[in-house]
Order: structure tokens, then C-alpha cells, then sequence
């Protein structure tokens, strides 16, 4: 059965139209003015913006961290994601290290199928480099994968510069990328080491041993690395003013270099750490650590400038009782926060609502630019003729309030708690299926999504 759309003011980045959309089956059938429904059902959204479901590039359902498994498996995380707007999730399958990367595909794939409430792709994990995993590359992309992870810090996912230089050549040939976490391990090291030495091991020492100035060493580091390989990459989670620095002194090389940022750095500073509620402050670790306000203006700045090509969460969730595991030790404090729910309504109350941005911004950031960068575009990413039936129906004058209580994500607490926001997702449609009507997230099943190379 069809279902007409009307009245709604249709948003891509180019700006807004008020126009009809018509979906059939899974698929958008038309998309234009006083478009006519047949027998099928017609939903009044006057007065209301319909966006392409958006796209989270950065995930990490049911994943095994310090002796602990996030609190978001599959299930959890993507119905939180469809209550949110998400219609689309990419997690990161990781093999461990010797393992083949089908060793980590088929785990993935098995925490995945049949579970999965939205659509889904993969990245790959490249924790170890030898001739095998080079071989599998090309195979991974035959499989519908091609954006890989890489990691400068944590000796676990490492691997060397050299081996690194390698895997970026490799990936260019294969026709794929590469985004990566960029922090100074070796220094971050030292200072840990330093901070144990002195006793002070409260959560303010988080952000004290991972500051910014290494977080932009190792962007710079990589991209020179990148220079060299004449091959694109993405700076995954950048969070501070001193990163965006170097990635500006890249793009004027004339380097491809993509920009991923997340709402807790667009939002949230690192006076939290030194909360002195012990518990308040664990549950504001991550990697990198929350910046301060002056990084916070300049992301903003940033994307509203069109230099930030995507908003993701790194959604990476714990319960309060999880987190107490750093009870006094904060390197033992499982990093991570969540917040694949409210990325969109965040986006909206404090970009669109505050001026910051435009509706046509967050769309390039929220769905556009993502679906090019993983190569689903224009399946996903656009409200148009043939794309997949993916469409958040957005109420700007809906008023609402963030809560621990009223939410989907499996975790206690969320570091949003009594945020007011403008708007709220009011229905969300999955492969033209309504798959959340006002908070209340229906029964459907993701679809795995094969990928092609990046068109960004």
C-alpha cells in the first residue's frame, strides 16, 4: 500500500520546498507538488519538515570494552536510534588482534541479523597489518565494506607508522577509506604514568592526560602520513579548535581530508570532570575528552562554515554501575557515552532553533554527506524518486525535555538530562514502513546495506 506525505516541507542541502512525497513499498515512488494517493493512506504533515532518515557513520553496539560489554547490543541501540530519527547505523566490526578481518565480519554479522531494528553497514576494524588482511581489503569491498578504522592509540588496536602507510596505500587501491582515532599514545602514556605517580586519579585527570595538544599532533601526524600516500582520509570525533587547525593546513595542500564531529564535543565542556560527585564526572569519559568552550565556538563555527562534513555519536554506552569499575582508578572508567537517541533533536534545538545553522546544514550533516561518504548515496540520504523510503517527519513546534526516564538507550542515565528542546521527531519511516510514531518504536527489521566507494 502507498502512503502520501502532504504538505511537508521537504529538506536537502539546498534548502527546504513544501512538496508531497509518495512512497511505494519499500521505495520513494514521486516527489512534487499536489501528488495524488490512489487507495493508499495520506499523512497530513503541514507545518512540519521531513528529512531523510539520518545516517549515524559511528557506532558501538555490543561491544567488548575494558572487561565490559557496552549496554547497547543491536536491538537496544537501533530502536533507540529510530525514536531518534536514525534510520541507518554503521558499527564497527573489530577482529581481534591475528585474527582475519572475517573473523570480526562474521562476528558482527552475527551480533547483528535479525536484531537490528534499522538499516546497517559495517566499517573494519584494522588492528594488525600483514599480507592476509591486505588481501582481505579487496575482498571486504566485494562485500559491500569500504571504510575501515584505524586507531592511534591504544596498544591493543594499534598498529605501526609504517604499517599504516601501507594500509592507506592499500585502501586507495581497493577504493576505500579510512577514518581514524587521533590521539598521541606514547605521551598519553607518560602522563598517565605521571598523573598515577602523584595520586591523582579522580576523573579530572582524564581530560588532563589526553589533552588537545596531542589529539592534534597525531591529526597533523596522520595527514602528513596521508600527504604521502596521496590517499583521503577521516578524522573521526574531532573535537577541539587545535585539530581543525591542521586539518585546514591540509585541505589547503589540496589533501582530501573528511571531518567528523559528535554533540557532546558541539556541547558539553570539561568542567564536568572535576565534578565532585565521583559518578557525575566518570560518566563524562570518553576519548577524546570533552574540550573546553573555546573549542566548543570553534566546531560550531566550523560547521556551520561547511568544514565539518558529519555529525555522528560514537554512541558507545554504560550504566552507571559499569562506569563505577573506575571507582578509583580513572583509566579503569569504560570510555564512552550515550547518544544515538537525541543526536537530532540536539542538532536542531541548539544549530537550526539557536541560528546557528540551517535546516539544509544539518541535512548535508545528518544525511547527505554521510550517505556519500560511506557510498550509500542516493539510496540513502535524500528524499527523491527511487531512494530507499527512509524520512524523519520533524515538528519544529513540539517543546520537550531530555531525560534519563523517557528514553530508549539502555543505560541510566543520559549526559543530556534536562536539556530543553525545540522539536521532536514525530514519525520516522523505514524503507517506507512507519517505524516510530511519536516516541513509540515499532516492529521492523534492518536490512544490512552494501556499500560502494565514497562520492563526497
Amino acid at each position: 500500500m502507498s502512503i502520501l506525505l502532504r504538505g511537508g516541507d521537504v529538506v536537502s542541502g539546498r534548502g527546504a520546498e513544501r512538496l508531497d512525497v509518495l512512497l511505494e513499498g519499500e521505495k520513494i515512488a514521486a516527489v512534487g507538488a499536489d501528488l495524488g494517493a490512489g487507495e493508499g493512506e495520506v499523512v497530513d504533515c503541514t507545518g512540519k519538515l521531513l528529512f531523510p532518515g539520518f545516517i549515524d557513520g559511528h557506532t558501538h553496539f555490543d561491544l567488548e570494552v575494558g572487561g565490559t560489554i557496552t549496554a547497547d547490543d543491536f536491538a537496544t541501540g537501533s530502536r533507540a536510534a529510530l525514536r531518534g530519527g536514525t534510520t541507518t547505523v554503521i558499527d564497527f566490526a573489530a577482529p581481534d588482534k591475528g585474527e582475519p578481518l572475517a573473523a570480526g565480519l562474521a562476528r558482527w554479522r552475527e551480533k547483528a541479523v535479525g536484531k537490528c531494528a534499522c538499516d546497517y553497514g559495517f566499517h573494519m576494524t584494522i588492528d594488525d597489518w600483514n599480507e592476509g588482511i591486505c588481501r582481505e581489503i579487496g575482498e571486504m569491498a566485494e562485500e559491500g565494506i569500504t571504510s575501515f578504522k584505524m586507531y592511534m592509540t591504544y596498544p591493543a588496536m594499534m598498529i605501526g607508522e609504517g604499517e599504516m602507510y601501507r594500509a592507506l596505500l592499500r585502501l586507495k587501491e581497493a577504493g576505500g577509506v579510512a577514518g581514524v582515532h587521533c590521539e598521541n599514545d606514547g605521551v598519553i602514556r607518560e602522563l598517565v604514568r605521571a598523573a598515577r605517580a602523584a595520586g591523582r586519579m579522580s576523573p579530572g585527570s582524564h581530560p588532563r592526560t589526553r589533552p588537545a595538544p596531542l589529539e592534534a599532533e597525531a591529526v597533523g601526524h596522520l595527514l602528513r602520513l596521508a600527504q604521502l600516500a596521496d590517499a583521503p582520509v577521516i578524522i573521526v570525533h574531532l573535537s577541539c579548535r587545535e585539530s581543525m587547525e591542521e586539518v585546514r593546513a591540509a585541505r589547503r595542500r589540496g589533501q582530501r581530508v573528511y571531518v567528523e564531529t559528535c554533540p557532546h564535543y558541539l556541547l558539553l565542556e570539561d568542567g564536568g570532570y572535576d565534578d565532585p560527585d565521583y559518578m557525575a564526572a566518570a560518566k563524562l569519559v570518553c576519548a577524546p575528552p570533552l574540550r573546553k568552550a573555546e573549542d566548543r565556538a570553534a566546531l560550531w563555527a566550523a560547521l556551520a562554515g561547511g568544514e565539518i562534513d558529519t555529525v555522528a555519536t560514537d554512541h558507545c554506552s554504560f550504566t552507571t554501575a559499569q562506569k563505577r569499575a573506575g571507582r578509583y582508578d580513572f583509566t579503569k572508567i569504560p570510555g564512552g557515552l550515550p547518544g544515538v537517541e537525541h543526536r537530532g533533536v540536539l542538532l536542531y534545538t541548539h544549530g537550526v532553533a539557536a541560528g546557528r545553522i540551517t535546516p539544509a546544514d544539518m541535512c548535508r550533516v545528518l544525511c547527505e554527506n554521510p550517505a556519500k561518504l560511506y557510498g550509500c548515496w542516493p539510496r540513502k540520504g535524500c528524499i527523491a524518486p527511487g531512494g530507499d523510503g527512509d524520512i524523519v517527519v520533524y515538528d519544529p513546534a513540539a517543546r520537550g525535555v531530555i531525560t534519563a526516564a523517557d528514553q530508549a538507550q539502555n543505560t541510566d542515565y543520559t549526559p543530556y538530562e534536562g536539556m530543553e528542546t525545540a522539536g521532536a521527531v514525530a514519525r520516522v519511516y523505514l524503507r517506507g514502513r512507519l517505524a516510530a510514531d511519536r516516541g513509540r518504536v515499532l516492529e521492523t527489521q534492518g536490512q544490512f546495506i552494501r556499500r560502494g566507494p565514497c562520492a563526497l
